[in-house]
């Protein structure tokens, strides 16, 4: 077995314990506490972990530290290939139909959230909000005026690509939703990571009315 690193150890023994103090941390090691202390306070500043100052009636506050999202997502977990595998399961059981039907129902929410989210019919402002929805979503978006008025979106991620590239009605399904947002607008879509691009390219039209 693979030697674990004093890092990975640590990692371990938070998500073992929870929430622990470095007298806790310390007693699965047989190093100096300054090597341990060193090792926590990089793991610290790269994301994986938190410290937590708890203060006491009595005497000196003291601290604990527990994982933080990045450090329990540095432990297997089936996040990216559980949905695809449901989505196939369901077309095995129930047929294609069922799928299309199921990514419809999905559509129509992401149609509501967009909905309910944007407060504008102002055409910047709503592509402003439209891209800082996508970007929450994990998108990393950009946007760029051009000189015709019209709006050059790009995501550089796609948080469902491994959905999107089995179920292409994901792609469609998403230009759809942007053709009802912008419903005054032409919404083309030029180029798609599940289609081996570097990013998903979109022009939004400025709306006629605005000529």
């Amino acid at each position: 077995m693979k030697r674990k690193t004093t890092k990975q150890k640590v990692l371990n023994i938070l998500k073992k314990e929870s929430e622990v103090t470095i007298v806790e941390i310390m007693a699965y090691f047989s190093i100096s506490e300054i090597a341990v202390r060193k090792h926590i306070h990089e793991l610290e500043q790269q994301g994986f972990l938190k410290k937590n100052t708890i203060k006491q009636k009595v005497g000196r506050p003291y601290h604990t530290y527990e994982l933080t999202k990045k450090g329990h997502d540095t432990f297997p977990n089936q996040y990216e290939s559980l949905p695809l595998e449901l989505l196939q399961d369901l077309e095995e059981l129930q047929g294609t139909q069922a799928v299309n039907d199921l990514l419809s129902k999905r559509m129509q929410r992401e149609k509501s959230y967009f909905d309910n989210e944007i407060h504008t019919t102002a055409f910047d402002e709503k592509v402003e909000e439209v891209a800082r929805i996508q970007d929450e979503k994990g998108y990393m978006v950009e946007v760029e005026k051009t000189e015709d008025g019209h709006y050059e979106m790009k995501h550089f991620n796609c948080p469902i690509s491994n959905i999107a590239s089995t179920y292409n009605q994901v792609c469609s399904n998403e230009k759809m939703v942007f053709e009802e947002v912008f419903s005054s607008s032409e919404v083309i879509s030029h180029t798609c990571i599940t289609k081996g691009h570097n990013y998903c390219r979109w022009t939004i039209k400025k709306p006629k009315e605005d000529d």
